[in-house]
């Protein structure tokens, strides 16, 4: 299936009008988005340091009225939670973003080992700037940028005086990103996925119907989301004392393990070319690609030689589609270095993190909202969103593992402009009015829908 086409069209919970989308649009104030996206933007956030952050976010929304919380597994990386609407009997819709942006670690000894001092040096990391008509800054395109969005689509909504009859969370996140504890990196400071939404899921006391993962889809949406796993495959040897080395003419003879890497890696590249043709997945909700590539090797003690040494890890990312299993994988990877006689390797998964995707037939309500606020913003259906956003992880994965049907969406993942921002403010705006629904005159605080088969939304 082609990126692009939905296979059904289900209508929205609820009518959002043109009126409505008159009503938002002139309640966007797309320079005090773009003001709001470059502020938060220029504060830096890399994984484990997303604190500074996530008090702005919380004191924009005590600001405008959104009753912040914060939640977290530990006070310097709490995620923010703040709401809108709740007034009347209506679906709850989620809105999440993360506050960590891709970055150098915060180890500059192990930074040198990742990158080219050049790429360290590149502004682009924790800076953002508007330029020429569009931004510039990683921290604006994932996930501050559409964070920003969906934060004035609920400052929209109240400045238009739409109240909504179901709730509307805000959140942000720490921890999408990653790191992963692996090895002697472990402990909270290494955690990720773990504190952010996930956390937020269990301990921040919301209860979304549906959720929207609020990033960089050029306008697309998906509600499938991969997984990935890290091997350690530990090729093992033996030291030999340099000055009584005979050298073999062979590198897979050598008793240095790392002379054995060249037949290792090139195993590895034939299977990864392999893997991600026979494990692409292709559904109603998206196309999964599952990629894999080395991502560290480490072996012997640079100051402590003389002796080669006995042990070199390779350290493997492998991408899941919601279809695969890290078993699975790893019944390969042991059957991969078998059929290429490396000697003695023991291979072990270190993190593990399933894919997951929505039901479809769940899912179609909040395609529908999304599909109606897109079609009151540009004037056409929404489509699907390309290949490689539906082949990473975002969290939307973690309310699909949890039965909330959720997707991913945002505006243009790179170089977006300020009209890019206010129209995905708009759509978010519109898409909770479509699923949360408009409070009616006289409503009072939430309440809970009727229970014992009475169904107030209808079909």
């Amino acid at each position: 299936m082609a990126d692009g086409a939905f296979p059904f069209n289900v209508p929205a919970p609820c009518v959002v009008s043109e009126a409505d989308r008159a009503a938002v649009a002139a309640a966007i104030d797309t320079q005090e988005l773009t003001q709001l996206a470059l502020d938060l933007g220029n504060i830096p956030s890399p994984a484990g340091h997303e604190l500074a952050a996530g008090n702005f976010v919380f004191d924009w929304m005590a600001r405008e009225g959104f009753n912040p919380r914060k939640v977290g597994a530990v006070p310097e990386r709490n995620n923010i939670i703040g709401t809108w609407g709740g007034r009347g009997v209506g679906r709850n819709l989620l809105f999440t973003a993360h506050l960590d942006t891709e970055a150098p670690t915060w180890e500059p000894d192990l930074d040198t080992y990742k990158f080219r001092p050049a790429t360290l040096q590149n502004r682009e990391w924790q800076e953002c700037w508007l330029e020429d008509g569009v931004l510039y800054g990683y921290p604006i395109a994932n996930d501050r940028g559409p964070m920003s969005c969906f934060l004035m689509a609920a400052k929209a909504l109240k400045t238009a005086g739409i109240d909504l009859a179901g709730k509307m969370y805000l959140t942000a996140c720490p921890g999408e990103i990653g790191p992963e504890p692996i090895e002697e990196h472990r402990g909270i400071a290494y955690m990720g996925k773990d504190i952010g939404a996930h956390y937020l899921f269990h301990h921040g006391g919301v209860a979304p119907d549906y959720a929207i993962a609020a990033e960089g889809c050029d306008f697309g949406l998906t509600w499938v989301g991969c997984g990935y796993a890290v091997f350690r495959i530990k090729v093992l040897g033996e030291a030999v004392f340099t000055p009584l080395l005979n050298t073999p003419e062979d590198p897979a003879e050598h008793p240095n393990p790392i002379y054995r890497l060249g037949g290792l890696i090139a195993a590895l590249n034939r299977w990864g070319r392999e893997y991600q043709v026979k494990n692409t997945y292709d559904s109603p909700g998206g196309t999964a690609v599952p990629k894999t590539q080395i991502a560290a090797i480490r072996g012997g003690v640079p100051y402590a030689f003389g002796a080669g040494t006995e042990v070199v890890n390779v350290y493997l990312e492998v991408g899941m589609t919601p279809r695969q299993t890290v078993t699975d994988i790893l019944h390969q990877l042991e059957a991969l270095v078998r059929e290429a006689g490396l000697g003695e390797v023991e291979i072990e998964p270190v993190m593990a993190r399933h894919g997951f995707e929505a039901d479809a037939e769940a899912v179609a309500p909040l395609v529908g909202a999304v599909d109606a606020a897109t079609r009151l913003t540009f004037g056409r259906p929404v489509e699907r969103a390309a290949s490689v956003y539906s082949s990473m992880w975002r969290d939307h994965n973690v309310f699909n593992m949890q039965r909330i049907p959720a997707i991913t969406t945002g505006f243009k993942r790179w170089r977006p402009s300020p009209k890019d921002l206010a129209d995905s403010a708009l759509i978010f705006a519109l898409t909770a009015i479509a699923v949360c629904g408009k409070a009616e005159a006289g409503d009072g605080p939430a309440r809970a829908a009727p229970v014992y088969g009475d169904n107030p939304f209808g079909n």
